[in-house]
């Protein structure tokens, strides 16, 4: 797990919201298939943070029908903490855009070892993003706020100028 910098602002250069006022950590869980430098990320909360309500309408998502890609918007597991992985809100991201490790109580650079945690992430985290892509193809529109290809796109893009310009 990390911290990162800089999202807000690719976000919001591709016509993406960003409404966010935390720093949050995030998750870097698959390897992007169109280029290996980039990492999916899923933002990560502290569930003792949430009110009620809050808890209830994310309850609400994850409780849907399996078929329904509300299900795969949230996910409550425990890490060093019980946390809420808000899957919905995923965003590539590549090196250059960490700014620490996200560190335990023990000081140590968090890492999710619990693989059932990671088959649930990684299996809610490819149907978001294999919905996105069918909404893209279907009417040429983003469905999720934060414009998630736009900014994959952006990244490819930025990687290929630094390529060229040989950074």
């Amino acid at each position: 797990m990390y911290f990162i910098s800089g999202i807000k602002e690719i976000i919001l250069s591709v016509g993406g919201e960003f409404n966010d006022p935390k720093e949050r950590p995030i998750v870097a869980l698959l390897q992007s298939v169109e280029n290996e430098n980039i990492y999916w990320a899923i933002p990560v909360g502290d569930y003792s943070h949430r009110t009620e309500s809050q808890i209830e309408r994310i309850e609400s998502y994850i409780n849907r029908p399996a078929d329904d890609i509300g299900s795969c918007y949230y996910h409550i597991a425990r890490t060093n903490i019980k946390s809420i992985f808000f899957i919905s809100d995923v965003y590539p991201i590549n090196s250059s855009l960490i700014s620490r490790e996200y560190f335990s109580n023990d000081s140590q650079h968090y890492i999710i070892k619990n693989k059932p945690l990671l088959s649930a992430l990684d299996s809610k985290l490819k149907r978001v993003l294999a919905y996105e892509q069918a909404r893209l193809k279907s009417d040429n529109k983003f469905y999720f706020r934060q414009n998630i290809f736009g900014i994959l796109n952006s990244l490819i893009t930025k990687s290929k100028e630094e390529i060229s310009n040989g950074n």
